[in-house]
């Protein structure tokens, strides 16, 4: 089984925060690039953050930059989105996201392999 698995959402209140985590199997996730991404019904997808493989930069949307933090685990064969200070906005379905070592964070690439979504719900 080859798979992307997201966890970590929930309801959490205006400023608070929350943890995703993005737990790979069947493939090592230390030669992919990944990102983050969010989607509501009827809405356009959002890239939100990413982080590479071989050149080891990180990317954050405007949205989200000195607020949010991607980080991997390469033991755990995992990465993370940590998110802090949480605004209503950030409301959507997050999706992890897998693509092949030369994609580019900051720039449009294909997705090899999708997560199935973890709801993040910012309301007091």
């Amino acid at each position: 089984q080859v798979q992307l698995v997201e966890s970590g959402g929930g309801l959490v209140q205006p400023g608070g925060s929350l943890t995703l985590s993005c737990a790979a199997s069947g493939f090592t996730l230390d030669y992919y690039t990944v990102g983050w991404f969010r989607q509501a019904p009827g809405k356009e997808r959002e890239g939100v953050s990413c982080i590479s493989s071989s050149i080891g930069s990180t990317y954050y949307a405007d949205s989200v930059k000195g607020r949010f933090t991607i980080s991997r685990d390469n033991a755990k064969n995992s990465v993370y989105l940590q998110m802090n200070s949480l605004k209503p906005e950030d409301t959507d379905v997050y999706y992890c996201a897998a693509a092949g070592a030369q994609a580019l964070c900051g720039r449009a690439f294909t997705v090899r392999y999708w997560g199935q979504g973890t709801q993040v719900t910012v309301s007091s």
